[in-house]
């Protein structure tokens, strides 16, 4: 179900309100590069600070932009269960391929407290998920146990985004899952190492920057051509890491993405632009590529 390269869309903005007329463009560029899919509103889509109704708003157009060409795995986790639960049926109702669900965050719930809440959110959708854990943001991860009793009991629990930056995890899930549950790589530079110990998709935040490389870096990963894919990583890491490192994550990539004239650097706070002497960072490194 969810192989290949997704694209972390961010959710560009003009004046306070969604730009419309951006987000197609960035969708188009993604089907134009051979992505596989998208995310709409994850942690890059800025998903925290949009309300129900932007939510949705932002997963309607997505599917609407996609036509067809490109997946949608729709971001519709909460740190609710009620509201995760709403999120995932109207996303489902408007055509979304899938669901990402976030670990839930700031309420810190116990392993059977993820369990009991990813538990319910499947039984009220027939949409397939992926779980996504991200131990940064949520201060707590998934842990292995707690996906292998999900993947045993919810049909529909398909996957996991992997992000807590450990290749290590990768090695665990694998041995303890089935074989068709799917491991996605949730952090750009870590492609390789996580697909060459088995993860068979990747959710990429500098795809919004450079979706035909990240394309390319993951199908070389799938085919088993690893010298390509070494070539490509080592090539592109620097790029990469300024990306997840400069700043918090969104900050960087929209700002990237501005400098390309593909949209505005606009924030939702409390996220602000980058400071003038990383934005002259940020520049320096797309010239270092060519990409200004």
């Amino acid at each position: 179900m969810f192989t290949g390269t997704y694209t972390a869309l961010i959710t560009p903005f003009r004046n306070g309100d969604l730009d419309v007329e951006a987000f197609r463009t960035l969708i188009d560029r993604q089907a134009e590069a051979g992505i596989d899919g998208i995310v709409p509103v994850g942690t890059t889509g800025e998903s925290p600070t949009l309300d129900t109704t932007e939510h949705l708003e932002v997963i309607a157009y997505a599917i609407e932009f996609a036509a067809g060409r490109l997946k949608v795995l729709a971001g519709t986790g909460a740190n609710s269960t009620r509201e995760a639960i709403h999120l995932t049926q109207e996303a489902e109702r408007l055509g979304a391929n899938g669901s990402l669900q976030v670990c839930p965050y700031y309420n810190k719930p116990s392993q059977e407290g993820l369990y009991q809440h990813f538990k319910a959110v499947a039984d009220e959708t027939s949409l397939p998920i992926m779980l996504y854990s991200i131990p940064g943001r949520s201060v707590i991860q998934i842990d292995v146990e707690t996906t292998v009793r999900l993947a045993a009991d919810c049909d529909n629990i398909v996957s996991i985004k992997e992000a807590g930056g450990s290749v290590d995890r990768v090695n665990q899930l694998v041995q303890a899952l089935p074989d068709e549950f799917e491991i996605a790589c949730g952090d750009d530079p870590l492609t390789l190492p996580f697909f060459a110990c088995g993860a068979s998709c990747l959710v990429s935040v500098a795809g919004n920057l450079i979706p035909d490389i990240m394309a390319r870096l993951v199908r070389a990963c799938a085919n088993g051509s690893f010298d390509e894919a070494l070539e490509l990583q080592k090539k592109y890491y620097p790029l990469m890491s300024t990306l997840m490192t400069l700043d918090t994550n969104p900050v960087p990539i929209k700002s990237a993405v501005f400098l390309l004239g593909l949209c505005t650097a606009e924030l939702r706070r409390p996220l602000v632009p980058l400071s003038p002497g990383k934005l002259e960072i940020l520049k320096s490194r797309l010239t270092d590529f060519d990409l200004l």
